[in-house]
Parts: structure tokens; sequence; C-alpha cells
């Protein structure tokens, strides 16, 4: 990992849908000079408990770090298959345990910032 990827927070921060408070997911950077906002969404958009468990890493923090883990693999036919898996990951500090979910860019335009922005 190198110490860009180390430097990148996830945030999160509330808004109301439907008369309920919920939350939503990010990256902020500057690409180019100009600031984005990545949004982030849990691996499974149609899973709704992602989020629950996106709440529960977070635990009562707004930040959480963005980690980004390589993976290989060969599949059936024998061709190697990598690429990087992205997790959203916190440390509980009384107990020291650590908290983990994966993550991905929201849309295709999220996927192509965060992708300009780990250059």
């Amino acid at each position: 990992m190198t110490e860009k990827e180390k430097a990148i927070k996830v945030e999160r921060e509330t808004f109301e849908y439907k008369g309920k408070s919920c939350y939503e997911y990010y990256i902020s950077g500057v690409v180019r000079g100009r600031e984005v906002k990545i949004k982030l969404a849990p691996p499974n958009a149609n899973d709704r408990g992602g989020y629950t468990v996106l709440d529960i890493v977070f635990g009562n923090e707004s930040q959480a770090d963005f980690v980004v883990e390589p993976y290989e693999f060969e599949d059936a036919s024998g061709k190697n298959i990598s690429g990087n898996r992205f997790l959203v990951r916190t440390v509980d500090e009384e107990s020291g345990e650590t908290y983990e979910s994966a993550i991905k860019p929201a849309r295709n335009s999220d996927k192509t910032l965060l992708a300009m922005l780990m250059r």
C-alpha cells in the first residue's frame, strides 16, 4: 500500500430520506485541482444489510480507513485473474478489535474518479 492510499479516508454524513435519517459514504479528494466527492456503497447495492454492516464498522466515528487489498487467483479455465478489493476499516480503541467491510464506488463515474485519485 502506498502512502497516498494510507492517507485516504472514507467519510460519512447523514441525509434525510422519506423522513428517515440515513448515511452516505464517500471519499473527498482533489483531482487535477478540482475537489471531488466519490460516493461509495456496499458491494451489492440490492443488499440493504450492507449499510447496517457499514454502520457497525464506523461505530460512532465519522471517518474510517480506506484499504486497498490486491487479489489474484486462477479461474477454472486456468486464466489468472487479478485486481483490487476495497475495504473500509476501523479499530476499536478500547478492545483493539478490527472491524471491516467491503465497499465499492457507487457509480461508474465514482470508479473513474477513484482511479484518478489513487494515481
